[in-house]
């Protein structure tokens, strides 16, 4: 059965962390996890991606995470840099992500995942106030050496907005506590070693999110490789929410590729029924 939730009205009189706090506890309260669909802003055309931040949360997302391009990408897989580097060729640029952003109003929160390049190049302060004045409800900065994620998490704080640090397997014990510490929106658990992109298996993350769980109350979503809503039921068996990128991505990359064939689905229509179907 496929899972559609009511459209739901701006929530405006609430900070950012409170907007993503509150949707991993609506989302506790029904019984399942959160579920956090990634799109690229600007892939295959910025049209799309406001359609999509409208249209998403009736499909079943309750967080979504807009990727802003940029040209390196780190640990994105092939099909997010290829999303990545079309939107950028057509002339997307952050300026038009945050017009973008404010023409739609998200009713669910939307987190920006930039570069610390991005960041740098307009200012960190003046990014964050940007972010946060279009109506972004946080920011996921992979790249920021230590000191600066310190930085950006603070200004994110001051602007009532989450920052969410990224945790790897290989994170120390040590280092594991800073990153915690810093993570006002949700800690983000890299389900696994590399680079994104579509796996056949369900990650392991139990005793990670144990070892996470003990030294933070802060949500947990965890990404890379969940792509089916089996994998979404086996991250949420552990984690609060699941994160789901480079299978959307690149089913819009097919849908769009192929719109010349008669009865096509949009990417915007493939990107949603994905998202549906991991509700099932």
């Amino acid at each position: 059965m496929s899972f559609t939730k009511p459209s739901p009205t701006p929530d405006t009189s609430s900070s950012g962390i409170e907007r993503v706090h509150g949707a991993f506890a609506k989302a506790r309260a029904e019984g399942r996890c959160a579920l956090l669909p990634f799109i690229t802003a600007g892939f295959p055309d910025l049209a799309t991606t406001e359609r999509l931040l409208r249209e998403l949360p009736a499909a079943g997302a309750d967080i979504i995470e807009l990727g802003i391009p940029f040209s390196d990408p780190i640990a994105d897989g092939p099909v997010i840099a290829e999303s990545m580097h079309r939107a950028l060729l057509a002339g997307v640029t952050p300026d038009a992500v945050f017009s973008a952003v404010a023409r739609v109003a998200p009713t669910i929160p939307v987190l920006a995942m930039v570069s610390i390049s991005i960041v740098e190049k307009m200012g960190a302060a003046e990014f964050i106030r940007r972010g946060v004045e279009c109506g972004l409800a946080g920011f996921i900065v992979a790249d920021a050496d230590p000191a600066t994620a310190v930085t950006l998490s603070e200004l994110a704080r001051n602007q009532g907005a989450g920052f969410c640090a990224l945790v790897s397997p290989s994170t120390s014990a040590a280092r594991l506590r800073d990153l915690v510490d810093i993570s006002t929106g949700f800690v983000y658990l890299l389900a696994r070693a590399g680079v994104t992109g579509e796996r056949d298996d369900a990650p392991e993350i139990a005793q990670r999110v144990q070892q996470i769980r003990a030294v933070t109350n802060t949500p947990i979503a965890a990404g890379f490789g969940i792509a089916t809503a089996a994998h979404v039921a086996a991250v949420g068996a552990h984690a609060d929410g699941a994160i789901v990128g480079s299978a959307i991505v690149r089913r819009m990359t097919i849908a769009h590729d192929q719109a010349h064939l008669q009865n096509g689905e949009s990417a915007a229509d493939a990107a949603l029924s994905l998202v549906r179907s991991l509700q099932a």
